[in-house]
C-alpha cells in the first residue's frame, strides 16, 4: 500500500466550510443537487441507532451525486476496546469489496488485447481444464438418489469467472453438503495458501454446476486474480497497484496496511452480538501469501469513492482513464439472462449479475428503491456500495464486524435513508 500523508485535518476544514475538496472529490451542499439536507440527518440517526444497539462497533458513510460529495460521516469507535473514535479515514477490510478491483484489472487486460472473455481459463491456468461436476441422481426404481462425477459440458471461460458462473463455489456459503465436505476435505480456501496451492486444490475437486449454466457466488475472483497474475507476470497487488490505485490516487488501499497506518484501522467488536462467539478478522497488517482477487483488500471510504465515480464517469476519473465506456457499460450489464440462480447477497431479488458487479433489473422487487441499472456488492465484514448512473449517485457504508455475520438489516437501513433523501 502506498504511503501517503494523511489529511484527516484538512478534510474536516473541507466539511466545515463546504467549499473545496474531501478526500479527492469535489463536495456540494445536498439541495445543490437534488438531495434535501434535513432528510440526510436520518441517515446520521439510523447509524447511530445501529451502532447503540450494539450491532456495530462504528461506521463512516459517504454519498455523492453529480460528482459532488454532499454526505460524509463517521460515528461510533474506530476501536471500542481502546475508546478510539471512528474517523473518517478509517482502513476498514474490504473482504468481497475487493473483487470489484480485480475484475475492472481484468478488463483492462482485455482492452490491451492480452486475453479475450470466450478464453478458456485452463488456458492460462492448465490443472483446470477437463473439469467434472459433481451432481445428485434419483433413482425411480429403487427410491434412493446419491451424487455423481459426470464430465463438463464445456470449460470454464474468463467470462465465468467474471460473473460467478464457473460452477465453482465457497465452501463456507454454498447450501450444498456435498460440495461443502469436498472444499474441506480438499483444504480448498484463499487466506494461508500461496496461489499455486489454492489452484492445485481447486482442481481437485469437481464442480458444482456446468460452467455457465448456474450463478452461484464462489472463489472465481480469486481464480481471475491467479489469471491477471499469469497474463501480466506480476502479483495481483501490484498489478492493481500500478494500473488502479496509484492512477486513481487511492494511497490507503491495497493488501497490506503499513506499520504507520496500522493505527487507522478499524476493528471489529470482541464478539459477534447475533452469536456471542469471538471475531477474528483477515490480518491486513502482514504480507499474505496471495493477494487474494476476491477478499484479501483493505480501503477508505474516501478511496472507494474514488475507484466508484471512475466507474460512474465511464471509466475515467480526473482525467486519467482506466477503461472505455463500452467496456464499464458492458461490466455493469446482467449477464446472467435466464440462468439458475442460487440466491446470495440480494441476487436473484431484482438483481441479476454482470462482470464484477451485481447489477438491478427491476425497479421494483427488491426490498429498497433503485433504478433499473444500478450496481452494486459489499464484503462479509460490513462495506458495501451502491452505484446509480440514472441518479448520477454513489454511496458507500463501511463498518467492520464479523464475517458471514448478518448485516443486510444495516446496509439496507442505510440504503433505504439515502433513497429516501433524494427530492429531484
Amino acid at each position: 500500500m502506498k504511503r501517503l500523508v494523511t489529511i484527516a485535518t484538512l478534510v474536516g476544514f473541507i466539511f466545515a466550510t463546504g467549499t473545496v475538496w474531501a478526500q479527492g472529490l469535489p463536495t456540494a451542499k445536498a439541495e445543490q443537487v437534488g438531495i434535501s439536507s434535513e432528510r440526510l440527518e436520518r441517515v446520521s440517526r439510523a447509524l447511530r441507532g445501529e451502532i447503540e444497539a450494539g450491532k456495530i462497533p462504528g461506521a463512516v458513510a459517504l454519498v455523492a451525486r453529480k460528482g459532488r460529495v454532499v454526505y460524509f460521516e463517521s460515528f461510533g469507535h474506530r476501536d471500542k476496546a481502546s475508546g478510539d473514535p471512528m474517523a473518517k479515514d478509517a482502513i476498514f477490510r474490504l473482504y468481497s469489496m475487493t473483487k470489484p478491483f480485480a475484475s475492472v484489472a481484468a478488463m483492462m487486460l482485455m482492452e490491451d488485447g492480452k486475453l479475450l472473455l470466450t478464453d478458456p481459463v485452463s488456458k492460462f491456468l492448465p490443472q483446470l481444464a477437463k473439469r467434472e461436476v459433481s451432481t445428485q441422481q434419483f433413482d425411480p426404481a429403487s427410491g434412493k438418489g446419491g451424487y455423481v462425477v459426470v464430465a463438463a459440458e464445456r470449460e470454464i471461460t474468463i467470462q465465468d469467472l467474471l460473473r460467478h458462473t464457473s460452477g465453482l463455489v465457497y465452501g463456507g456459503f454454498t447450501p450444498n453438503a456435498r460440495m461443502k465436505e469436498l472444499y474441506q476435505k480438499a483444504g480448498v480456501d484463499w487466506a494461508g495458501v500461496t496461489p499455486e496451492e489454492q489452484v492445485d486444490r481447486l482442481a481437485k475437486v469437481p464442480l458444482a454446476h456446468h460452467p455457465g449454466t448456474t450463478w452461484e457466488y464462489s472463489l472465481s475472483t480469486d481464480v481471475l486474480g491467479r489469471v491477471i497474475e499469469k497474463v501480466s507476470g506480476k502479483t495481483l497487488g501490484r498489478v492493481l497497484d500500478e494500473r488502479i490505485f496509484g492512477p486513481l490516487k487511492m494511497a490507503d488501499t491495497g493488501f497490506v496496511v503499513p506499520k504507520d497506518k496500522i493505527a487507522r484501522l478499524a476493528q471489529p467488536l470482541a464478539v459477534e452480538p447475533s452469536t456471542g462467539q469471538p471475531i477474528k478478522l483477515v490480518d491486513v497488517t502482514v504480507t499474505p501469501k496471495n493477494d487474494a482477487g476476491g477478499a484479501g483488500s483493505a480501503s477508505t471510504a474516501g478511496d472507494y469513492a474514488r475507484f466508484l465515480q471512475m466507474m460512474l464517469n465511464g471509466g475515467q476519473f480526473e482525467g486519467t482513464r482506466l477503461l472505455s465506456p463500452t467496456t464499464v457499460a458492458y461490466m455493469t450489464a446482467n449477464h446472467l439472462g435466464s440462468m439458475k440462480i442460487v440466491p446470495l447477497g440480494g441476487v436473484g431479488t431484482g438483481y441479476g449479475f454482470g462482470l464484477g458487479f451485481a447489477v438491478r433489473t427491476e425497479a421494483g422487487v427488491a426490498g429498497v428503491s433503485g433504478s433499473v441499472g444500478e450496481y452494486r456488492w459489499g464484503g462479509a465484514a460490513g462495506t458495501a456500495f451502491w452505484v446509480d448512473p440514472k441518479d448520477e449517485m454513489l454511496t458507500v457504508l463501511m463498518t467492520q464486524g464479523a464475517p458471514g455475520a448478518a448485516r443486510g438489516y444495516t446496509n439496507t437501513l442505510f440504503r433505504q435513508m439515502v433513497r429516501q433523501a433524494i427530492v429531484e
